[in-house]
């Protein structure tokens, strides 16, 4: 973890400006074409939820911006980002997993199966984990949703949060999603929500 000096950062107004707004979180949804990593699912026979959702913790994680977080009074800037995603049990109620960030799909869908298992059978809401060092996100496959509002939590967030939409082929037929993205705007700017976007489509042309 490396703590941010504020008094030097080249983002200290917009910070200062930014902290003090009682929503200082904004947020917006753009579409991706998921055709190739839905492909890429169905030939090795993975999940296209782990798919693309390790295509997007890399792309997270390739931003420093959306690794910082404000934390006892301070901004920090964290190594790995990890994803703390909901996950729907058999009762179609859900809970919080925290899902470790590797660079390898095969052991980032082992850590999905495993919080899988573990919301299943504990009935636990929240997660043996859980701290800063995440986004929090969660999948929609029902809804096409254009957007999307996250709830806002009564104390001092920082966390990244977004949100997939169902997958649906366009007139060119390549299957798309919408996802939607809430980011601190005291840590974020849209610029940085843009290279974002680039990235996670970059990933999932692979």
């Amino acid at each position: 973890m490396e703590i941010i000096d504020i008094n030097t950062w080249k983002r200290k107004q917009h910070y200062n400006h930014f902290r003090t707004l009682k929503d200082p979180y904004f947020g917006i949804t753009f579409p991706v074409d998921v055709s190739r990593a839905y492909d890429f699912a169905k030939t090795h026979d993975v999940s296209f939820f782990g798919k693309y959702m390790h295509d997007c913790m890399k792309a997270i994680n390739d931003i420093d911006e959306l690794k910082l977080r404000i934390k006892d009074n301070q901004v920090v800037k964290y190594e790995t980002i990890n994803a703390s995603a909901t996950l729907i049990r058999s009762d179609q109620t859900f809970g919080f997993s925290y899902i470790e960030f590797g660079k390898e799909l095969d052991q980032f869908l082992e850590h999905i199966i495993s919080e899988k298992n573990r919301i299943e059978t504990t009935g636990a809401l929240f997660p043996l984990r859980n701290d800063l060092e995440c986004i929090h996100c969660s999948a929609m496959p029902w809804v096409n949703f254009s957007g999307h509002k996250e709830p806002v939590s009564g104390y001092e967030d920082s966390i990244p949060k977004l949100a997939f939409s169902k997958a649906v082929k366009d007139f060119e037929g390549r299957l798309m999603m919408n996802v939607s993205i809430n980011v601190n705007h005291a840590l974020v700017d849209g610029y940085h929500v843009g290279l974002f976007a680039e990235k996670f489509q970059h990933y999932l042309n692979k």
